[in-house]
């Protein structure tokens, strides 16, 4: 039920959550937060993993009863019950992964996520109707094309396009360009802002790109542990401001200077060609030679290939064609191989692809060397005093939050699970290291760890290959940058030298 009558979503409107509490049984996931997006405003949230920023939002949609306080909306006190009362409020929210049905075309996606749609559709007339819509907004797209048929960028311009044609004028932007290049995250976020300025929207942004609310916004709102940590005008903020107010106290590793010469190959992939799941060519003969003591980056909007490279070189996938070679001898990917060269994965999600969960944080932390002496005599006579003093070393090292060794390690946060793995990976001689999206959902301080013992790795000599969709993790740690667009090696720029602009270009496939 809906209290008061709703206002008509003709135009920009504000939204206020006022004294916000959201509980989950004993975890109190809001206390008491307070939000104000003010009408016609470009207002950002930011806070760590488990801040609550997508509790708060889920309450402004109606996925979330709170346990206490008030939404208004326009003003007026709202109760909102469930998304299609946020909607016939004018509330829209655009998530970080697509929800477009990819067989169908862009005008039926938009045509049938209507509410009224006739029985049968006249689509003549409907195309019409869409195009009329188009020449009004900043965005064009191509009504007639399948979504599985068009890029990122523009899958991202039909699902904000989707809500404007839903007549929604607030909406909620949810990481709206982790699926985009840097020139299609500017150009996706100038138009809104254009439409913004010109009070024709409202818009919240859930993001963790410094750059982004420093060049978009006006307004910011930050929350830390459930808890508004502040608040301000941006033109007021810096980056650094920002990110203190969102770790609170929490020290954060200082990333060592990028020191050292680079050395000889020692790693080499050559006419490397490998499927997908589905049969389908994912990676295309590709040729790479990465030295020791410097960090090559593979930069790529995801779905390019990039993860079944990754999984080539840790031996979760068969290569079809093509030689991997380390310090010049052939490379399998068997354990054997893997710890005769010291070579150490960092894998993307790391809880699915590099531990087994309900195991232990000692069991996990030791999986490299389980067999081996202290762990083990004979090769099977497993020591279980020496897995804890290892594991109660590491865990201090590399600071694990975890109750105890024996603690399953699905028990842990993201965060502590990924430091747990660099712990195991990193915790003896490392000459060449795989990282794919080492940081992805992690927060400032794990990101702050990993990024300084990635670096520290190759300081000391370690060939470091580093795959990741965040391309200014790979500014910062790169020494060379090579861009993939459908399963090829399409770009080659030395990270200092690198123009943003051509960069993003290739990864377009322009």
């Amino acid at each position: 039920m809906i209290i008061g009558e709703p206002p008509a979503p003709t135009g920009a409107f504000g939204v206020d959550a006022i004294a916000m509490t959201m509980r989950f049984g004993d975890f109190l996931a809001l206390d008491n937060v307070e939000l104000k997006v003010r009408p016609g405003s470009f207002h950002a949230l930011l806070g760590e993993n488990g801040a609550g920023k997508s509790t708060l939002v889920k309450c402004i949609m109606g996925y979330y009863h709170a346990t206490q306080g008030d939404i208004l909306i326009g003003g007026r006190e709202q109760k909102i019950g469930n998304p299609k009362d946020a909607h016939a409020l004018g509330l829209g929210m655009v998530y970080q992964h697509f929800t477009l049905v990819p067989a169908m075309t862009v005008a039926e996606n938009l045509v049938l996520a209507r509410d009224d749609v006739p029985v049968v559709v006249d689509w003549s007339r409907e195309k019409k109707e869409l195009e009329a819509f188009l020449a009004r907004m900043p965005f064009k797209v191509p009504l007639d094309a399948k979504v599985s048929d068009i890029s990122a960028g523009e899958r991202q311009k039909c699902e904000i396009l989707k809500q404007l044609y839903l007549k929604r004028r607030f909406l909620i932007l949810d990481e709206p360009t982790s699926v985009l290049t840097p020139g299609e995250a500017d150009e996706v976020l100038g138009m809104l802002r254009a439409m913004v300025v010109s009070g024709e929207l409202t818009i919240l942004m859930i993001t963790h790109k410094f750059r982004e609310v420093m060049a978009f916004a006006d307004e910011v709102t930050i929350l830390r542990r459930g808890k508004l940590a502040g608040q301000g005008r941006v033109a007021e903020l810096t980056p650094d401001d920002m990110a203190r107010t969102m770790i609170g106290a929490e020290q954060l590793t200082v990333q060592p200077p990028r020191v050292g010469e680079v050395g000889e190959a020692r790693l080499e992939l050559d006419r490397i060609t490998a499927l997908d799941d589905a049969g389908a060519v994912a990676v295309q003969n590709v040729s790479l030679t990465v030295r020791g003591g410097e960090i090559v980056g593979i930069a790529g909007v995801s779905g390019n290939g990039q993860r079944q490279l990754v999984e080539v070189l840790a031996g979760q996938r068969e290569a079809e064609n093509g030689q991997i070679r380390i310090r010049g001898e052939r490379y399998s990917a068997t354990r054997e191989e893997m710890r005769r060269h010291k070579l150490s994965v960092l894998p993307e999600e790391p809880l699915k692809n590099a531990c087994v969960g309900g195991m232990s944080v000692a069991d996990n932390i030791a999986f490299r060397d389980f067999d081996r002496a202290p762990f083990a005599k004979g090769g099977w006579w497993l020591n279980g005093a020496a897995f804890r003093k290892n594991a109660e070393r590491k865990i201090g090292l590399y600071k694990i939050k975890t109750r105890t060794p024996d603690t399953p390690i699905s028990a842990l946060s993201g965060g502590n699970v990924q430091r747990a793995v660099l712990a195991r990976e990193l915790g003896g001689e490392v000459e060449v290291l795989i990282a794919a999206n080492p940081c992805f959902g992690l927060d400032f301080a794990a990101v702050a760890q990993i990024h300084a013992e990635i670096m520290a790795a190759r300081n000391r000599g370690a060939a470091v290959l580093l795959v990741s969709e965040d391309l200014d993790e790979l500014l910062e740690l790169s020494d060379r940058l090579v861009v993939m667009f459908h399963g090829e090696f399409v770009h080659e720029a030395r990270a200092s030298e690198a123009d943003l602009t051509e960069i993003g270009r290739h990864m377009a496939g322009h």
